[in-house]
């Protein structure tokens, strides 16, 4: 449990108060801060992922916390920007993209439970979807110039795109087991 992957990841976790504190510091360089933390935070998902392939170092632990720690971040994420922005063009794909995660988690753990687990495995549309997603969360967090908005809440819904595109794909992928 107690190797670099893991504890880059259980430091992910941690990074969620100190990332909401910045967004909500009363000063001008708030937006830049959480957007530096956040940015952080996913480099280390990358790293811990890629430090466990090739140091050997994967466990069922971060196998666990690891998608967890993701999730928890990126749905901070989205509820502050949503809350900030408070317009359908963020909330609505805010929503999309929480739900979905909220659907195919369930989704996973289900046919975990039968034994069909590799049915769902991630794929690589997914790390499309999260490619999109974490440049328009730290663009829209940022939010230090108007074309960085813009941008960001374009990417954002190609983000909320591909997240309906790809939970089409797992209940595909799912659904002979689901008409059962």
């Amino acid at each position: 449990m107690n190797n670099i992957p893991n504890i880059l990841t259980m430091f992910r976790v941690v990074l969620i108060p100190v990332f909401l504190v910045c967004f909500y510091l009363p000063t001008e360089n708030a937006g830049f801060w959480s957007a530096l933390v956040f940015t952080f935070a996913a480099f280390t998902d990358y790293l811990d992922g890629y430090l466990a392939r090739r140091l050997g170092q994967s466990t069922p632990f971060g196998a666990f916390l690891d998608p967890v720690a993701d999730k928890l971040m990126v749905a901070a994420a989205l509820v502050v920007i949503a809350e900030y922005f408070q317009s359908p063009w963020v909330t609505v794909p805010a929503i999309v993209m929480i739900s979905r995660e909220i659907v195919i988690s369930a989704l996973r753990e289900w046919m975990a439970e039968l034994g069909k687990r590799g049915n769902v495995a991630v794929s690589s549309l997914g790390k499309y979807k999260t490619t999109f997603q974490m440049i328009a969360i730290t663009a829209l967090l940022w939010n230090g110039y108007q074309w960085m908005t813009v941008i960001g809440t374009v990417l954002l819904f190609i983000a909320m795109v591909l997240t309906l595109w790809s939970m089409v794909v797992y209940l595909r992928a799912a659904w002979p087991t689901l008409r059962q």
